[in-house]
């Protein structure tokens, strides 16, 4: 009997270490509920956080679902559904317009260029943007920065997107690669992986990059309400650190690691298709190497959404994001590097 009761202690004790031993840092694991604006390549860092443990390692427990567009992301952040959101910086710049009392506050960027290319149905040889002239072109949604990026950069490339060629912005995001696919439009604007599977349909041909054309922008970043941060600083800095972690480790593995690493959230793309989408990105610095948001490209960004008349003031970065966790992430990264 003494025997019996020794072993379901034993068995207890082991039971109740690997509870505590999952909860990170000996403490109780803290849960955070993360929306992304949509399922994308584009945010592979993310992904590989969740693959490689780097959240739980933080001692968090995180829940990820797919918002899909800017205003739903936005909704479900200020309504409470979600602690944190995955979505372009401009979104929070618009809640600022609208003078929120408790404003939304950008703390961790993951993207730093536009993701999207510029597609073309016809092979067109040497590339010229002159040749977008008179064409009818399949944009993104009004407002938002894929289409804000794709019209700054045709501007900069002397086309007026609303007078030189034909826009259509009518179609919802999801159902635009469809669209293309089926012959609407001479020219689209892709994310990928969407671009390179156009590509291996012999669908259509990649020749540009508006990311390269745009430059630096604080596009994707992770943000909260500024009540989240006040209330929860510490998991506000687990998530960041895990974040950065993601973000090394993607830029220190090659883009087929990358690819393997990430495929669970894309069972549907082929592996070669998930690593070329992720070689292109990388190759044009879209990931970003550290979750600060840069001043210049703060700057950029509001640019961009001036040009776009999108923009009632220009906003300082001090006022909509927090780089003190950020700041705190790279700080601990390369000290533990330096070990």
């Amino acid at each position: 009997m003494i025997k019996r009761r020794t072993v379901l202690w034993l068995a207890a004790a082991v039971l109740l270490g690997a509870v505590f031993a999952g909860c990170g840092n000996g403490g109780q694991t803290q849960k955070v509920k993360v929306g992304e604006v949509t399922r994308s390549v584009f945010y592979a860092p993310q992904y590989v956080a969740f693959e490689k443990g780097f959240f739980k390692e933080e001692g968090l427990d995180v829940e990820l679902q797919t918002t899909s567009g800017g205003d739903k992301t936005m909704t479900a952040l200020l309504s409470g559904a979600v602690d944190v959101a995955l979505v372009g910086a401009e979104t929070s710049i618009y809640v600022y317009q609208q003078g929120s009392d408790d404003p939304v506050i950008n703390f961790a960027q993951l993207t730093q260029t536009d993701g999207t290319f510029l597609v073309s149905r016809e092979d067109v040889g040497e590339f010229d943007w002159e040749k977008l002239k008179g064409s009818v072109f399949l944009g993104q949604r009004k407002g938002g920065m894929p289409q804000m990026a794709g019209e700054f950069t045709l501007r900069k490339r002397g086309i007026d997107p609303h007078q030189d060629l034909e826009l259509i912005q009518n179609i919802d995001f999801a159902n635009i690669t469809a669209a293309f696919a089926s012959g609407t439009g001479q020219f689209v604007q892709l994310f990928e992986p969407q671009a390179s599977i156009i590509e291996r349909e012999g669908k259509g041909h990649v020749v540009a990059s508006f990311g390269t054309e745009s430059g630096k922008l604080p596009y994707t970043v992770f943000m909260t309400k500024q009540s989240y941060i006040q209330d929860q600083p510490e998991v506000v800095q687990k998530f960041t650190n895990a974040v950065h972690k993601a973000q090394r480790w993607v830029q220190e593995h090659t883009p087929e690691e990358t690819a393997e690493t990430i495929a669970p959230f894309f069972k549907d793309t082929d592996q070669d298709i998930l690593a070329s989408s992720v070689k292109r990105y990388l190759e044009q610095g879209t990931y970003a190497e550290t979750p600060a948001l840069a001043e210049d490209a703060w700057n950029n960004l509001l640019d961009v959404m001036e040009s776009a008349g999108e923009l009632n003031e220009r906003v300082e970065l001090k006022k909509l994001a927090d780089n003190r966790f950020a700041e705190k992430a790279v700080q601990s990264a390369s000290a533990a590097a330096g070990r």
